[in-house]
């Protein structure tokens, strides 16, 4: 990929179940400002879903939803937990926060929770961007902690991705000023599925956190074979100012049961929860099941395992059509296509697959998350249908 174009607006979107309107806003960009250097404050990424009525999905594929959770043991717990839903929870985040602190290495000190990990996203850009400033991310990316930031009344700094799709690590470094307040990196990177390299990655996390904290959203991470080898966790217990996302949305298959976790050093999450709170937002059923999915790690498992082969059995019809996929580290993949985007989603959409459409530097792209062989089987005969 080369440089991008830029356009005027940013765009986002929430689709919600097949048979619901469309939520859209508008986010106006503010003017790129002239620096010399490779950002800009506006985004190649236009999310350009069309509107779906009374449309029933025969594969909802458009959410990055895990179809094979949540697993039949956080299932029980939470079944098992629901005559507990008059107290709070505070003695299961607790518990969860020592699992999770043993998981990653770290301190119970250095763990936040709350309902999923774009809430950690959030929260942070609330707090670090409260008195404005600017946030450096790649371009194009998972957009919540920016629109939150610029909610607040801060900029963008969009730092173009590398040809390989990868982070311009260099030119994100390059791009602070004395009114940055952040660093973003999704890696795997959400909407374009590519990872950038773990040693680069560290060598960037490293340096950088020296001038600003950084945020490195791991979404996606344990759909990799080994994710130990690519997360930046393990700079936390050096003491780097680097915060790192998981959540339970992805790969456990609980992303209606809203839990997520943020690890960073003791004094960053203590300038986060001086402000908000994460566990008050937390259930206590959600809570059971979370634990309950962080022991099954035969399912976990066998979701990479049966996630994995959807993805080779779509790459391979796909690329037979013709088309082109960016090669992808996560639970979905994206690619160009060759006819308006809305229309495209329509089409898809009346043969019953719900699919994700997005305009990159002015050029469609369709984004399908992975779902059961089965669902993926009736995307292809769709997408064979509407492009030939």
């Amino acid at each position: 990929m080369k440089n991008f174009n830029r356009r005027d607006w940013l765009k986002t979107s929430v689709l919600g179940l097949g048979s619901l309107p469309l939520i859209t806003g508008n986010l106006q960009a503010k003017p790129a400002a002239t620096t010399g250097k490779n950002w800009s404050s506006e985004s190649m990424l236009w999310e350009m879903n069309p509107i779906y009525k009374e449309v029933k999905m025969k594969a909802r594929l458009l959410a990055n939803e895990n179809p094979f959770g949540p697993s039949p043991g956080v299932q029980k717990a939470i079944a098992e937990s629901i005559s507990m839903g008059n107290r709070y929870g505070h003695a299961d985040a607790a518990y969860l926060i020592d699992m999770l602190a043993e998981k990653e290495g770290v301190k119970p000190a250095n763990i936040m929770l709350g309902p999923g990990s774009t809430d950690m996203l959030e929260k942070t850009a609330i707090v670090l961007c409260q008195h404005g400033g600017n946030v450096v991310s790649a371009d194009p990316s998972y957009m919540s902690l920016v629109n939150t930031a610029r909610a607040m009344g801060g900029d963008w700094k969009a730092v173009p991705l590398k040809s390989d799709y990868s982070h311009d690590l260099k030119g994100m470094e390059q791009a602070i000023d004395s009114d940055t307040k952040l660093l973003y990196v999704c890696n795997p990177n959400n909407p374009m599925g590519a990872i950038t390299d773990p040693t680069e990655l560290k060598a960037f996390c490293k340096s950088a956190s020296k001038k600003r904290p950084i945020f490195v959203d791991e979404a996606y991470l344990e759909f990799m074979e080994k994710p130990e080898d690519h997360t930046m966790v393990g700079l936390v217990a050096e003491g780097h100012d680097v915060m790192v996302a998981r959540t339970f949305s992805k790969i456990h298959g609980m992303a209606g049961l809203r839990v997520g976790y943020l690890v960073a050093t003791e004094e960053r999450i203590k300038s986060i929860t001086s402000m908000v709170r994460g566990t008050m937002g937390l259930c206590v059923t959600s809570l059971k099941g979370a634990i309950a999915s962080i022991k099954d790690e035969k399912f976990l498992a066998s979701c990479r395992k049966w996630n994995a082969e959807s993805k080779a059995y779509t790459l391979d019809q796909v690329t037979s059509m013709g088309f082109d996929p960016i090669p992808s580290y996560t639970s979905f993949m994206i690619f160009p296509i060759q006819q308006e985007g809305k229309a495209f989603a329509g089409k898809m959409m009346e043969e019953g697959v719900g699919i994700r459409v997005y305009s990159i530097a002015d050029q469609p792209w369709c984004r399908v998350s992975m779902g059961t062989m089965d669902e993926m089987k009736m995307f292809t005969t769709a997408l064979k249908k509407v492009t030939t």
